[in-house]
């Protein structure tokens, strides 16, 4: 957990100052079960993805020398197949923007060196520099290039080396790279590859980028985690190779937070931070308005709290309102209010114009026993069905003898409200936020 510094004494400082001191809140950093998932998922890829590639062990060593003279007599080729059966699988961690996915993979890496310099082992001479984990950047546009000149530099920063001057020149290929990009990986004991912004690849190279992947988890054995948001979503679902490593324990859907306890855990947590002269005590009513107003997410849920404490300060209050949070959402929130509208509706035609927000549902799929029912019994159930539906239709048109009664929120409660007053079911269906109505632009694909 990161705790910001604050002092009781603080809040009687000038405005001025207590303006600026509020925005510590935004290096504060809260536990939540979601994290401790995910730190499960890394720990697991890098000890289960060095298993296969034991420096000691016989049989890797002459797979990598092996490997290491087919790449410098340009012989190697991906598509062979050998006998190094990697352990190297890849995470997936798709979520909202804003609820704190990269900001969660770096604090987990940061409690894992970076770098080990061995010089022993068990007794046994052993020199190596090995790097655990390397952070790259899914480019704009999809180049593979630039991914793989990503990576030299990124490894020369990290450790030191030339490798971007030994191995890269103007005319080499995207296919000559992969290799030795491997090559690198193995003789620096990569132990994990996070490839974040990976929603970029949409757009073009997600075939030739997943190939690359893979290649770079089974020939060389480097565990990847996927960063996204629910936009990268379909890529996975389309590209079986990946879909089958990431299956189980390396898959985690992080959507908005719920109104729940754990919501209320991470609205208590930050809570505590005020820097108005008059501390206001978290209440039922407030809770309710700040997950109304940010929908759970967690970068929106520190934002508004950080401008409400400097509305209160500017405006003389000092204190946190329902009033202020409310005049606060007004005048800061404009930008987002289509988008949090959006999740508030629950209606998907409206989230999917936004891509970041796309809700992804961890779905349990259960067996459900079908008994199969007599032919004859089935069709005498639908005929007594259809009577009784007869009935209920005749006797509502011509006496209204039979009352339904359905609750407000019904679809059902529409039709007979249609019924009786003769208006159009389907305008009040709009009027009941039912169905939306949507409009299509020039060019658009109609289903």
């Amino acid at each position: 957990m990161t705790i910001p510094p604050s002092k009781e004494e603080e809040r009687e400082l000038d405005s001025f100052y207590r303006v600026h001191i509020v925005q510590r809140l935004y290096k504060l950093f809260q536990p939540l079960p979601q994290h401790v998932r995910i730190w499960n998922m890394v720990f697991s890829l890098v000890f289960q993805g060095y298993l296969a590639r034991n420096p000691f062990d016989k049989d890797y060593i002459r797979y990598v020398n092996a490997t290491g003279k087919q790449i410098i007599n340009r012989t190697y080729d991906m598509s062979n197949r050998t006998d190094f059966r990697t352990t190297a699988n890849c995470g997936l961690l798709i979520g909202y923007s804003g609820m704190g996915k990269t900001t969660t993979i770096n604090k987990i890496l940061n409690n894992v060196s970076s770098v080990i310099v061995h010089n022993t082992y068990q007794g046994q001479h052993f020199n190596q520099t090995q790097l655990v984990h390397i952070t790259l950047q899914t480019p704009h546009n999809s180049s593979l290039k630039a991914l793989s000149l990503q990576f030299f530099m990124k490894v020369d920063e990290i450790l030191g080396t030339n490798n971007f001057k030994k191995y890269v020149s103007r005319n080499l290929s995207v296919d000559a790279m992969l290799p030795l990009m491997g090559i690198v990986s193995q003789n620096i004991g990569l132990g994990l590859m996070v490839i974040d912004e990976v929603q970029h690849l949409q757009n073009r190279g997600v075939q030739q980028m997943m190939n690359y992947f893979v290649t770079l988890m089974n020939s060389f054995g480097v565990p990847v985690v996927f960063i996204g948001t629910p936009a990268s979503y379909p890529i996975f679902q389309t590209e079986l190779r990946i879909a089958r490593r990431v299956t189980g324990s390396g898959e985690i859907i992080w959507n908005n937070m719920g109104n729940d306890n754990e919501f209320r855990l991470f609205l208590e947590s930050i809570w505590r931070y005020q820097w108005n002269q008059k501390f206001t005590p978290l209440s039922d009513e407030l809770v309710q308005l700040f997950y109304e107003e940010t929908q759970g997410v967690s970068d929106l849920i520190i934002k508004l709290f950080v401008n409400v404490q400097q509305m209160a300060i500017h405006s003389g209050k000092e204190e946190i309102t329902i009033e202020i949070v409310k005049r606060t959402v007004k005048e800061s929130f404009k930008m987002m209010k289509p988008m949090l509208d959006a999740l508030r509706s629950g209606n998907p035609y409206k989230i999917a114009k936004y891509e970041d927000l796309r809700r992804i549902e961890e779905i349990q799929h259960k067996k459900t026993e079908r008994v199969e029912q007599p032919v004859q019994t089935k069709k005498q159930e639908i005929i007594k069905g259809n009577q009784v539906g007869n009935l209920m239709t005749t006797s509502i048109k011509r006496n209204h003898t039979i009352r339904l009664d359905y609750a407000d929120d019904d679809v059902r409660q529409v039709f007979v409200k249609a019924n009786k007053s003769g208006a159009s079911s389907y305008q009040l269906l709009l009027e009941k936020g039912f169905i939306h109505e949507m409009h299509f632009g020039k060019g658009d694909d109609v289903l």
